[in-house]
């Protein structure tokens, strides 16, 4: 199985902002970290707060994104929740309402390295691009949601073993949203 993107919330203003937090549902398996616009809701019956995620487009569609936040619990045959604890095989199903919450300046989010395309070579910024649900190494901000690369870090991930594992890992904030 390929490996996850692995998101922790260090300090995000939608903590403690009920309105910057949405449940939400999409036409792809999503991973937390990936970015989208939550522009309509779905118009099902029984779903008056659940809102579309689509992926991030050009222009306007790559300002004022959410981002999949959903705790962690592995599904495991399809009726199992919890007996896997590598957080890294966790993704939200197509049609499985999760959370999002809105990216605020100044957010600082922590993520493993599979959360951004690309690699870090071509600079220290992970920006929204288009038509791209994961955020995106960039040698300089863009006119959307720019993060700056604060650190490289580690995750401890847990994998049902006695040993340490430890993953590459960025801390990043949010230095632009326009």
């Amino acid at each position: 199985m390929t490996a996850k993107a692995v998101l922790i919330q260090d300090a995000v203003a939608a903590m403690n902002v009920d309105s910057w937090n949405r449940h939400a549902q999409s036409t792809v398996a999503m991973q937390n970290g990936y970015v989208m616009q939550l522009a309509s809701k779905t118009g099902v019956s029984g779903e008056s707060e659940v809102w579309l995620a689509t992926v991030p487009a050009s222009g306007a569609g790559l300002k004022n994104l959410w981002m999949c936040a959903e705790p962690e619990v592995v599904v495991t045959n399809a009726q199992y929740k919890g007996l896997d604890p590598d957080p890294r095989n966790f993704e939200v199903a197509i049609g499985t309402t999760f959370n999002a919450f809105m990216i605020k300046l100044g957010d600082i989010i922590t993520v493993n390295a599979e959360a951004i395309a690309g690699t870090l070579v071509t600079g220290d910024y992970a920006v929204a691009s288009n038509g791209v649900w994961r955020l995106t190494w960039a040698a300089s901000g863009v006119s959307g949601v720019t993060f700056y690369r604060r650190a490289t870090t580690y995750m401890s991930i847990a994998d049902g073993t006695i040993a340490s594992h430890q993953i590459t890992a960025y801390e990043l904030e949010c230095i632009a949203l326009a």
